[in-house]
């Protein structure tokens, strides 16, 4: 128990049950990729909500440090990338994960929270595929990289 942070879990889960109001009050899934998708270019008539979820997520990961928020466990300054860090690989890393939530039908909170909340055979499988990659790239990371 000495990592345990009421304050934060109390915030993630406020943040969990917003996207699970979404999906039984409207019927409308709060997976990101699926939001900024139909905002570029606008696809529907719905758009304020989506401008509106977007200018939070953003504010609110903007403000997260400003309030005192911990972010040592990124081990970098949160305002600058890291000296090692090289843009190129920024951009394919950004592309790929574009690619693979368009081929994927959704991203990882698309799945994992709203998908699986209605019991989608397609977001199980999705989730499951999302964690067996993060097994292996950590496991990868850690013994083979050493890292």
């Amino acid at each position: 128990m000495e990592n345990f942070t009421p304050y934060s879990s109390m915030i993630g889960g406020i943040i969990l049950g917003v996207a699970s109001t979404l999906l039984l009050m409207t019927g409308r899934i709060a997976g990101i990729s699926g939001i900024l998708s139909n905002l570029i270019p606008p696809q529907t008539d719905d758009t304020m909500w989506r401008v509106l979820f977007i200018t939070g997520l953003l504010i609110g990961a903007a403000a997260y440090p400003v309030f005192g928020g911990d972010m040592t466990f990124l081990d970098v300054n949160p305002y600058q990338l890291a000296d090692n860090a090289h843009y190129v690989l920024l951009v394919i890393a950004g592309l790929l994960v574009g690619g693979g939530t368009y081929i994927g039908a959704g991203c990882t909170s698309g799945h994992g929270i709203c998908g699986l909340g209605r019991l989608s055979l397609r977001s199980l499988t999705a989730v499951m595929i999302f964690m067996a990659v993060a097994i292996v790239t950590v496991f990868i990371m850690r013994t083979v990289l050493g890292g």
